[in-house]
């Protein structure tokens, strides 16, 4: 089981769209898949409720919600046979409480933004992540994504140039493109989408999907992420 854990502590960053494409393409690829939305917005949790039956399932946990009708620890279980859990972390994190976010996992997304404010917040967060998380650069634990990006631009040199000071491995480089949009409103993730439309999109989660991954072995008859055929949508 691999938990991956989408962190940044500045709204606004398209964490929750990262948290539900990694989540839906876990479950696009087979994998028994869990959401945990930690986010008290509520927005992971919302995308599935509009998913279909017909689509692939995500066992969803809102740990925000208390039920007075269960246990609490019912209503945070991990199904049996959960392969992949995948973490929407809420903003603005406490410091002290960052170490019980990333227990267990393997892999921490950090999206950023081509700002000087989100610039600033990503830097903060990586150093609270090695200072008090206790992770390592050498685990190769810690990846940041370039979101909603326009390459050939200064604004993303100034963020690349950024990126490269603190010796994170920049594992995706996401353009800001309406299909994010339109797969929110759907409750679908960009790979569930008919190929030909996100086909620019799925070519940059390649190097995201290998980094923390994602892939199931080629002996197990899963397509790889550049030849899916996209559900009708």
């Amino acid at each position: 089981m691999r938990r991956v854990v989408v962190l940044n502590p500045k709204g606004g960053s398209g964490k929750t769209t990262l948290a539900v494409n990694t989540a839906g393409y876990f479950a696009y690829s087979g994998f028994q898949t869990v959401l945990m939305d930690c986010d008290p917005q509520g927005s992971s949790t919302r995308w599935l409720r509009k998913r279909k039956p017909n689509q692939p399932p995500i066992h969803g946990i809102a740990t925000f919600e208390k039920d007075s009708r269960t246990t609490r620890s019912w209503q945070l279980r991990i199904p049996d046979g959960t392969e992949r859990i995948v973490v929407d972390t809420p903003a603005a994190i406490p410091a002290q409480d960052l170490p019980g976010y990333l227990q267990d996992a393997d892999k921490i997304i950090v999206p950023v933004l081509p700002s000087d404010i989100d610039l600033h917040a990503c830097s903060r967060c990586i150093a609270d992540l090695l200072l008090v998380g206790k992770i390592k650069r050498e685990d190769n634990r810690i990846g940041v994504v370039a979101n909603r990006v326009r390459k050939n631009t200064l604004v993303y040199q100034s963020l690349m140039r950024f990126l490269d000071q603190l010796r994170i491995p920049i594992v995706a480089t996401i353009r800001d493109s309406q299909n994010y949009v339109r797969s929110a409103e759907l409750g679908v993730s960009v790979h569930e989408m008919k190929s030909y439309i996100v086909r620019d999109d799925l070519a940059q989660w390649e190097t995201l999907i290998a980094w923390i991954g994602g892939e199931r072995p080629s002996s197990a008859g899963e397509p790889a992420l550049t030849a899916m055929v996209g559900r009708s949508l």
